[in-house]
């Protein structure tokens, strides 16, 4: 057995707690040759096995009950090439470890989202975004991968050696096979500046194609029984010259944003008829502000109040539409929805399993407080993205399948074909890439 095995039971759940496993064994490799030798016993044992990361996905993607490798101590170098603004780390990486990295070397992402808990490999292989209408995903941002295939092969993935392969690889589900490093096309380090403010959803969407282009970055959050929506920009400055408060930010990230409205979930979920009053209340706890600071900074806040949630890639013609049936779904629901609706946008990108793969997206977020009913509401929504063309996002709630699937990306058939070659015992896999990518 590989010396990484840890030989125990063990048990394992996801951030948002609504999934759960308990593996035969547990593998933590500390280098390259560790996640080889245990690929390979595996195959040769007729064992399934899962790389897992930070837990921040809330479908079932990480979920086994053979074996579970974390990546958590996996090394390896971490290569700077500070004038070609290149950075190679270990898949394991946090995106929060890999952002204070990159800040001391004077570099940054080009974009992110809000939440830095994430590995890095499970990040890209999730298709993980953040929101500007002319930038993608965090996958766009890879140059290269290292890939430990189901074969025991390890395997460069770039653009130069194989621009189909790295095409394939950049979000793959952790279906082609464990990676161990990742490598990316960094920036210079950035400043932003966001601006947050109340509107009217009707005034917000009448805008819409004047707001995206005319900043950076744009989100907008609406809050379920209203007609009121918090939007968020963020555009790229000379100078940190608005830093926010440190009172400001402990009052309205971490009182209002988190201790408060936690327990006004709380209350919510105990009393569900006073949902609308507590979805009204918080529309207005949140005033307008302006700040400035260095891009990580801006892009991530802390998220303490525990949810699940679903989200879908929309063709952006196709956002009015979807928050208008949104709408009709909550009114509707017996259950009471407590958390805002949240609504991003990507540009178009070429990655055969991206969300944007070959067009310009609007993402709809929808969300519940842990706890509380959430299927009805999911799967209401759901009917409504798929018939207009939506894509799920790999790693949060849905209900789809590999033939409802297939049609919505062009390259599907030749991602499978990949994973016949890097994976043909399909010791990666199990019940939901059995599910989203055919048994």
């Amino acid at each position: 057995m590989p010396r990484s095995d840890l030989a125990v039971r063990s048990g394992w759940s996801n951030w948002a707690g609504n999934q759960r496993a308990t593996a035969r064994s547990v593998y933590r490799p500390t280098d390259v040759a560790d996640v080889v030798e245990t690929v390979r016993t595996a195959v040769a044992q007729g064992q399934r096995i899962r790389a897992v990361g930070s837990g921040h996905s809330f479908t079932d993607i990480a979920r086994t009950d053979q074996c579970r490798m974390e990546l958590d101590a996996l090394g390896g170098d971490i290569r700077i090439d500070r004038e070609q603004r290149l950075v190679t780390v270990p898949a394991g990486m946090t995106l929060r470890a890999l952002n204070a990295l990159l800040a001391a070397e004077g570099l940054a992402l080009p974009n992110l989202g809000d939440i830095d808990a994430q590995t890095i490999s499970g990040a890209i292989s999730t298709g993980t975004h953040g929101t500007g209408a002319a930038l993608g995903g965090l996958a766009t941002f890879v140059e290269a991968l290292t890939l430990v295939t189901g074969t025991g092969e390890t395997l460069v993935c770039a653009a130069d050696r194989d621009p189909d392969l790295l095409a394939a690889a950049r979000v793959s589900l952790g279906a082609l096979g464990v990676i161990v490093d990742v490598t990316l096309r960094c920036v210079d380090a950035f400043v932003l500046r966001a601006d947050e403010r109340p509107a009217r959803l009707e005034t917000v969407l009448a805008g819409l194609p004047e707001l995206i282009t005319g900043h950076d970055h744009v989100e907008f959050y609406w809050f379920p029984y209203t007609d009121r929506v918090q939007v968020k920009t963020n555009d790229r400055v000379a100078a940190d010259d608005r830093p926010l408060p440190a009172w400001r930010r402990r009052r309205d990230d971490e009182f209002l944003s988190n201790t408060v409205f936690a327990g006004a979930c709380r209350l919510g979920r105990a009393v569900p008829s006073l949902a609308p009053t507590i979805s009204a209340v918080s529309a207005r706890a949140l005033t307008a502000r302006t700040y400035t600071g260095p891009s990580h900074t801006v892009f991530c806040t802390p998220r303490r109040v525990r949810f699940t949630e679903m989200e879908y890639s929309l063709p952006r013609a196709a956002l009015g539409e979807a928050l208008t049936a949104l709408r009709r779904i909550v009114d509707g629901l017996p259950d009471r929805i407590l958390f805002p609706v949240e609504v991003r946008f990507t540009a178009a990108d070429d990655i055969w399993l991206s969300h944007s793969h070959g067009r310009e997206s609007a993402y709809l977020a929808i969300h519940q407080f842990v706890g509380a009913p959430y299927q009805p509401y999911f799967t209401a929504f759901e009917q409504v993205a798929r018939e207009l063309g939506g894509r799920p996002h790999w790693g949060k709630l849905h209900w789809r399948d590999a033939a409802s699937l297939a049609p919505v990306y062009p390259r599907f058939a030749d991602f499978l074909a990949v994973r016949d070659r890097l994976d043909p015992h399909r010791v990666f896999a199990n019940d939901y890439l059995d599910r989203v990518l055919g048994a």
